[in-house]
């Protein structure tokens, strides 16, 4: 059984910072592709952020969120993480972590098998 266990989200003020934590178990980790995404009220589910399998040499976000946001992995532990800084009101959404069987992230939704079970994060002004 595959589980993708999310942590980290909550509420906090415009300007503030949050990591957010996705610990997988039940799957080899370091052989997928992983990615954020996130879902606003209202809105489509966007991808954000994405890291390559293995060390995770190479990564990619969304313009929106480029240069105050950060994906990393730490295999050891099975966890690939979401550093948020400079939040702002907009980014007020249900965040999930997902898993690709991809080397390579995409912004394809339809890439990825396996998904966390989102936990919301809300920047107030």
């Amino acid at each position: 059984q595959v589980q993708l266990a999310q942590s980290g989200g909550g509420l906090v003020q415009a300007g503030d910072s949050l990591r957010l934590s996705c610990a997988a178990s039940g799957l080899t980790f370091g052989n997928y592709a992983m990615g954020w995404f996130r879902q606003a009220p209202g809105k489509e589910r966007e991808s954000i952020a994405g890291i390559s399998s293995r060390t995770g040499l190479s990564t990619s976000y969304r313009a929106s969120v480029k240069g105050r946001f950060t994906i990393s992995r730490d295999n050891d532990k099975n966890t690939v993480y979401l550093q948020m800084t400079s939040l702002r009101p907009e980014d007020t959404a249900v965040y999930y972590c997902a898993a690709s069987t991809r080397a390579s992230a995409t912004r394809s939704s339809d890439d990825y098998r396996y998904w966390g079970q989102g936990t919301q994060v809300t920047v107030s002004s």
